[in-house]
């Protein structure tokens, strides 16, 4: 666990009294003076461009709201200060395409998408604790998704305190150009694992938010493979899905030390192999894996029996059977 006794004071940390209430900002805990003190989990220029504002979500609890609905409470000054020029910069590379997303520092990306993708566990969480509340019961998670979210909360104030990664990034990053219909809009994430894909314009973009490059090191590879090469939606996803797989068999809780030098606050990167002797990773199942590609090819119309008519290997669009790279703009299928 992040050994928090040793944080100096100005560190923020939500889970320690489990204050997920509108009337604190959710990056700083401060106090906010009003109500109105809120910000969209996903960006009014993103839901602006691609017309999400009134497109259903489903939470965890299978209610159904629509993206305008996600909020977060967050102090005014704490969103002009940090999160507005954060998001004007991640807007007008993501205006440009594929060349100004990679040229973008990618802790960045990081801060971006961890925003996103918090803003929705802060939602999950509120709505949970209202739910347990109404039932009379206790708002109940799991130690080691605190373990997560805590970490991922305390990274994200790299945003607006002198955090530093001493030496490692926290971080998987996957970035490809993808050959999208212009109007395309696809954003998935996986909470548990703390994975997030988006696919618009003309690239598609996953992060692995708390796994010290551990996914991006387990698929080199293949991503080495695929290089600059233009892929085909169906390729990407199939990519996605790999990832997304390869980040539920990921089998360790990062820990870090937190280690206050001067005004700076250093993260330091326990050894993820840490005590245990056995993988960082589970053993790959190729039907689980199928099921995955199932999903991710759902637009497709795909079934888990064809994907794995052949069980050692399944269906690929990304390789041939020799492991070349199949050209995305030779697939034909409809979309």
């Amino acid at each position: 666990m992040c050994i928090f006794a040793a944080m100096p004071a100005q560190i923020y940390n939500p889970f320690s009294t489990f204050n997920f209430s509108n009337r604190n900002c959710f990056l700083t805990g401060e106090a906010l003076t009003s109500a109105e003190e809120k910000i969209q989990v996903f960006p009014q220029w993103l839901m602006s461009r691609y017309k999400l504002e009134d497109q259903p979500l489903k939470m965890l609890d299978e209610n159904m709201i629509t993206y305008k609905d996600l909020k977060v409470p967050c102090k005014a000054s704490v969103n002009e200060a940090f999160l507005e020029p954060l998001e004007a910069e991640i807007a007008a590379a993501f205006d440009i395409g594929y060349e100004a997303v990679k040229a973008l520092d990618d802790l960045k990306l990081f801060q971006w998408a961890g925003k996103m993708l918090y803003g929705v566990i802060f939602n999950e969480i509120q709505s949970g604790i209202k739910q347990q509340h109404a039932q009379g019961e206790e708002f109940n998670i799991s130690q080691a998704i605190i373990h997560k979210f805590t970490n991922l909360h305390l990274m994200l104030q790299s945003l607006n305190l002198p955090v530093i990664f001493d030496g490692f990034k926290p971080y998987s990053i996957f970035l490809f150009k993808v050959d999208n219909d212009p109007d395309e809009f696809y954003y998935r994430d996986e909470i548990n694992t703390l994975t997030f894909s988006l696919r618009i314009k003309d690239f598609g973009l996953i992060l692995c938010l708390q796994d010290n490059g551990a996914n991006g090191r387990y698929h080199k590879e293949t991503v080495d493979k695929i290089g600059d090469a233009m892929l085909h939606p169906i390729q990407f996803e199939e990519f996605c899905g790999r990832v997304f797989y390869s980040a539920y068999l990921f089998n360790r809780l990062p820990e870090y030390n937190i280690l206050p030098v001067g005004d700076e606050i250093y993260l330091e990167a326990m050894p993820l192999r840490g005590m245990s002797s056995k993988p960082l990773f589970d053993d790959w199942m190729p039907k689980t894996y199928g099921q995955v590609l199932e999903s991710f090819w759902k637009n497709w119309g795909f079934l888990l029996f064809e994907i794995i008519k052949n069980p050692e290997q399944p269906m690929s669009f990304l390789f041939n059977a020799d492991g070349s790279l199949i050209n995305g703009s030779t697939i034909e299928l409809s979309r």
